[in-house]
């Protein structure tokens, strides 16, 4: 039996505990931060522990949720994926991730996103999966273009960052487009490619 939360390089899981080093790792590096959310004051290391301990208790899934993306060869944290801002009656969600430096330019990022999507479209019924992305967040914006994400709009001067205003992408993807995608991650249900 093919577990739906694994792909080739990686899977997704819940957050543990000892996640915590990793979830701090990610925040070190303010570019990386920047590409994603506001730059906020350092945090402790009790903070991270206690963060990561309180998201560990939490039932799984929901209407928001954060799953960890490990690899498969080492079972290493290689970074985050979420979902927030599901609206049931509509169909809708967004989905946000983030990955750790080490693990940059090796498909995790599309994988994992690509799994996330095949859950939320085939187990969860949703329609339609909204993205913001900073304008320039080349990284993100390739990525999501490549999975097969449609520019929907632009909020013009929109956030205030690093000393000036910067405009957010807003794109999006249906179920329908994404079962026809070419950068889709095959679904556990699809028939083996011939």
């Amino acid at each position: 039996m093919k577990d739906a939360w694994a792909g080739e390089r990686i899977r997704l899981r819940g957050v543990e505990p000892e996640d915590w080093e990793g979830f701090q790792d990610l925040a070190r590096d303010t570019d990386d931060v920047r590409n994603a959310d506001l730059v906020g004051p350092p945090r402790s290391a009790e903070s991270f522990r206690a963060w990561t301990a309180e998201r560990a208790g939490r039932p799984p899934g929901g209407e928001a949720f954060r799953l960890v993306i490990e690899t498969l060869a080492d079972r290493s944290f290689a970074g985050s994926v979420t979902v927030a801002g599901t609206d049931s009656r509509a169909g809708r969600f967004t989905t946000g991730i983030e990955v750790a430096r080490a693990h940059r330019r090796k498909g995790y990022a599309r994988e994992a996103t690509g799994l996330l999507l095949t859950h939320m479209f085939t187990e969860q019924r949703c329609n339609k999966c909204e993205v913001e992305v900073y304008a320039f967040n080349d990284a993100s914006l390739a990525l999501y273009r490549r999975l097969g994400f449609t520019e929907e709009g632009r909020l013009r001067r929109h956030e205030f960052i690093a000393g000036q205003y910067h405009d957010v992408v807003l794109l999006g993807i249906t179920a329908a487009e994404f079962a026809v995608s070419p950068g889709r991650t095959r679904c556990p249900q699809d028939p083996p490619s011939r």
